[in-house]
């Protein structure tokens, strides 16, 4: 029994199941299905959760019907043949003490024709708020088909193996959408009535119920999105959710927020508070008598989630991203080792970003996420032959070889330029609500102690002092730098800004490493619509100062749509008084104002300032591979010094390396 999460790691029954523990890993998209069947990377994926000790995993949605295809990577539907593979699946977890769920779904009026090739089916034929496409609205045929392929998604979840199935009734699907007097205007059986409403919901479990018999677990999920007028109120959903206990139809609830009227707190990023779905998932504990209350949204750690179960919130807890950024954190928190849980920043960048692109899911700070199989799952192998490995440079791709290398059995040397770990990371964690990050240094900085990775702070390395090492390899990750020119992309013909020579010019990086002394007024050119501008235009507003920022996109964050965090960037922003000026680019810097063109049609505008911002691209620190270049030593470049790009690629880099050395 845990001694810092006691209530966390205490047993669960459910139904004819019992939970070693409360910490589960909730249902979401992996996408990683090839030809519609799981195979090694989802085995892989899901196994290492098991292993890491998650009580319960539910796996992830299955469509109920051929209406119902919303990604390229979503399983058959309506077909046997996915039994045999999800079976492997489930043996293999189940070895592991993992209770295994599948999830059913179907969005009803929100799917996606590119993938289905088929009209999206509804109550009502209401318009879908994930495209422009209007929907069906079902016959009482169509209804009754859809039914019955709920219960065959679950006769075939059975046959694989599940121990139970989770219905998917959140954030305005189908089911919900039956509930939602706003998108069920039917005058039939399966609408008007509260009773009516909720018909489709009870007859789907019911058939369920008939096939599979007593001992199978039937959960819900469901949402709470108070901002959204027409949809459930939280009342309502605790009256439907209480009609469906008083039957015994449902053996659990878990309650998310957001939905696909109000997508950013769906999946909610570092933007917003931290056990956001908690208190929804309290009010609907309160209103069930029988069946037990899951919370899930930006839950995050091991003690939120404790608190979450000891002031009776709810009786179990889904960690999602937290344990695609490390597959053991349930395992870890149990032997009280929560300084070794490796944690999620809350980006999106990896997990919903490479999801929304329809691409299988991984994670910027576990690349080994979607990579089980080939890489090992998150775990380090002992080398063949240690080796003294000297790394060059201390930020997320140095970092991540160091750690992998030395957690492998090699001698490894970190040595950083500067006073402290991180580099340009550690400068996008200075930046409004973007903490988490520097908990992620913070981590690595332990994990390099535990690893005995001795590291030299204050120690600039030269082409001399790598030779004088005598190390077997060296890998250099020395990142990059501004290029102090001014080039912006729209304007590809110009290496320099006219004008960059006049002063009052800074880098993003020299605002956020507190080097720059701008003026009140400040215009930030921001070249990549990206964390690297926004955050920076979000921290010199907060400090007071007038800001407008310079886009050549049409919207301000353009970059952060994949990750489902522009909308309420923007709104923060505007919120803090910042000017927007999109499509956009400045052509010339005249110390006191900048003159900018509108990339529509040509007009140009003088804009006065006291100083001019720039995130525009950097370039490659190569110093130091260049003095390497004719040396015979073993040399290995990862991160920004092979091209300027993000942390995921550094990190990414830094562990395929320390798997290889």
């Amino acid at each position: 029994m845990s001694q810092l999460f006691p209530h966390l790691f205490e047993p669960l029954g459910l139904r004819h199941k019992t939970l070693k523990h409360r910490l589960n890993f909730g249902a979401h998209t992996a996408n990683m299905a090839e030809g519609g069947l799981p195979g090694e990377r989802h085995l892989g994926y899901y196994l290492e959760r098991a292993r890491g000790g998650a009580a319960m995993i539910v796996v992830e949605p299955v469509p109920a019907h051929r209406t119902g295809v919303l990604t390229r990577g979503n399983f058959l539907h309506s077909d046997d043949a996915v039994i045999p593979h999800f079976r492997r699946i489930t043996d293999a977890c189940h070895e592991h003490g993992a209770v295994m769920l599948q999830q059913i779904y179907h969005v009803g009026q929100h799917g996606d024709f590119d993938n289905s090739f088929e009209p999206s089916w509804s109550p009502s034929g209401m318009p879908s708020y994930h495209d422009s496409d209007g929907s069906h609205a079902m016959t009482q045929n169509e209804i009754e088909e859809v039914i019955e392929g709920f219960a065959q998604a679950a006769r075939r979840a059975k046959e694989a193996g599940f121990d139970g199935v989770e219905l998917f009734a959140a954030y305005h699907a189908l089911i919900d959408q039956f509930w939602t007097p706003w998108s069920n205007q039917r005058d039939d059986a399966y609408g008007g009535t509260f009773e009516n409403r909720v018909r489709f919901s009870r007859k789907i479990i019911e058939r369920i119920r008939s096939l599979v018999g007593e001992d199978f677990i039937v959960g819900l999920a469901v949402n709470c999105d108070p901002d959204i007028e027409v949809a459930l109120s939280i009342e309502s959903l605790c009256e439907i959710l209480a009609w469906h206990d008083a039957r015994g139809l449902m053996d659990y609830v878990t309650c998310g927020t957001g939905s696909y009227f109000d997508f950013f707190k769906l999946m909610p990023t570092f933007i917003y508070e931290d056990k956001l779905g908690a208190p929804f998932a309290a009010a609907l504990k309160g209103a069930l008598a029988h069946a037990r209350v899951q919370a899930e949204s930006h839950v995050r750690t091991p003690e939120n989630a404790d608190y979450v179960i000891a002031s009776g919130q709810a009786d179990m807890v889904s960690i999602v991203r937290g344990q695609i950024a490390d597959p053991h954190m349930a395992a870890k928190a149990r032997q009280d080792r929560p300084q070794d849980v490796r944690p999620c920043i809350s980006c999106n960048q990896m997990c919903w970003g490479r999801r929304s692109r329809d691409y299988w899911i991984s994670c910027l700070v576990n690349p080994s996420a979607g990579r089980e199989f080939q890489w090992g799952g998150d775990r380090l192998s002992p080398a063949m032959k240690p080796r003294r490995v000297l790394v060059v440079g201390g930020g997320p791709a140095g970092m991540e070889a160091a750690r992998v290398a030395a957690g492998r059995g090699h001698r490894v040397t970190l040595a950083e330029a500067s006073h402290q770990l991180g580099g340009q990371f550690r400068l996008a964690g200075m930046q409004p609500r973007r903490a988490q990050i520097l908990d992620l240094i913070a981590w690595y900085e332990e994990q390099l102690r535990q690893h005995q990775v001795q590291v030299q702070l204050n120690s600039p390395i030269e082409a001399d002092d790598v030779k004088r090492a005598g190390a077997d390899a060296v890998v250099i990750a020395t990142g990059s730098q501004p290029a102090g020119t001014g080039f912006q992309r729209f304007w590809p013909g110009n290496d320099a800004l006219p004008g960059i020579g006049r002063g009052k010019v800074w880098s993003v990086e020299e605002v956020m490493a507190r080097r720059a002394r701008p003026g009140k007024r400040v215009l930030l050119v921001d070249d990549g619509g990206n964390w690297r501008g926004c955050g920076t235009a979000w921290h010199l507003a907060e400090q007071g100062h007038a800001v407008t920022l310079v886009t050549p996109d049409g919207m301000v964050g353009k970059e952060l749509v994949r990750s489902a965090a522009d909308f309420p960037l923007r709104r923060k922003l505007k919120q803090l008084g910042v000017s927007f000026v999109t499509d956009s680019a400045v052509t010339a810097w005249h110390g006191d104002a900048a003159t900018v063109v509108d990339l529509l049609d040509g007009g140009e505008q003088r804009i006065e300032c006291d100083a001019l911002i720039l995130a525009t691209p950097n370039v490659s620190e190569t110093t130091l591979i260049d003095a390497l270049e004719e040396d015979t030593l073993e040399v290995h470049v990862v991160g920004d010094c092979v091209a300027p790009r993000w942390a995921v690629h550094a990190i990414y880099e830094g562990r395929k390396l320390g798997l290889s050395l």
